[in-house]
């Protein structure tokens, strides 16, 4: 999958400066979107994300940190999804997401019931 692919979109979507006013630097928009692709995969609260990343090494490497490096909080993690979602931005790459999958041939479903029959049980 090609991640940088979406960063256009979701700079322009965020609206980052040029950095002149100082302060700490954004977090990467892409390593931030990988994070709620996985955030939404495995249906995880802001503050379980926030767990979560700190917690697996498979989630640091796929989102492109170390150990050693700065993660995300729940408030980052919020904040940077309620600025794609104003803009309109959050829903245009994750429809471009869904095409990229598609186009590789794996179709994303999720909470779907496989079978919900009754059976009668022993009383």
């Amino acid at each position: 999958m090609d991640f940088e692919y979406f960063r256009a979109w979701l700079v322009e979507g965020l609206g980052y400066g040029d950095g002149s006013k100082d302060g700490r630097p954004p977090f990467d928009p892409v390593m931030m979107f990988k994070a709620l692709i996985l955030q939404a995969q495995h249906n995880l609260s802001d503050a379980r994300m926030e767990f979560m990343i700190r917690d697996r090494l498979s989630w640091l490497r796929f989102l492109g940190l170390s150990l050693g490096d700065r993660t995300p909080d729940e408030n980052t993690i919020r904040h940077f999804r309620n600025c794609l979602t104003k803009t309109g931005t959050l829903k245009r790459v994750m429809k471009a997401f869904d095409w990229q999958l598609q186009k590789k041939g794996y179709i994303p479903m999720s909470g779907q019931i496989v079978d919900a029959s009754l059976v009668p049980a022993p009383r």
